[in-house]
């Protein structure tokens, strides 16, 4: 007997929406603000990501997921502005369509399907920064509450995403199940 989801109701939710629904401008441009912020305070932990970056400097790169579209500029800081430019040095366009699939390929650990136009170094850049920079929540957390909570709290944190992507990897149609349904 097969069994559904209980968030399936989410997914087409999703689906339904996903196209009509448009939050108003304002909020769309200050979570672009916040996101360049997030990226940069992670870069600013790994200098060799600011060293590649500062070597781009100028360069534009525009990353595109279905109609969202955020142009970024590395600074001679090794950093990341937010640009508004025509044309591009680098597009990167996410091919992946439903929001569903997206976050479910993200919960596995996989890197989205992209489609790269444009300049072959600054690519392998990107891909360098993608592959090795990674955030640590937990340093940020025990700058904020001690470090014995951070890491009681980043280990519980771990645990639950190993038990999502055990999760998302059994869903139907994923291709990953192990078992078969009796």
């Amino acid at each position: 007997m097969a069994t559904q989801s209980p968030f399936s109701w989410a997914a087409q939710l999703a689906q339904q929406f996903g196209s009509s629904f448009q939050p108003p401008a304002w909020v769309v441009d200050e979570t672009v603000n916040r996101l360049v912020l997030f990226l940069n305070h992670v870069l600013m932990s790994e200098h060799e990501a600011m060293a590649r970056l500062a070597r781009q400097k100028g360069q534009r790169i525009e990353l595109v997921w279905d109609r969202m579209q955020l142009q970024l500029s590395p600074t001679p800081a090794g950093l990341l502005e937010r640009g508004r430019f025509e044309g591009f040095d680098l597009r990167l366009t996410v091919t992946e369509e439903s929001p569903v699939s997206l976050a479910s390929a993200l919960a596995r650990g996989d890197k989205p399907k992209v489609r790269i136009e444009g300049d072959v170094q600054l690519a392998a850049e990107v891909n360098w920064l993608i592959d090795h920079v990674r955030w640590d929540a937990e340093e940020d957390l025990a700058r904020l509450i001690g470090d014995a909570p951070a890491h009681t709290l980043a280990q519980a944190a771990r645990q639950a995403m190993t038990a999502l992507r055990s999760f998302v990897a059994q869903r139907p149609g994923t291709g990953l199940r192990t078992g078969s349904a009796a």
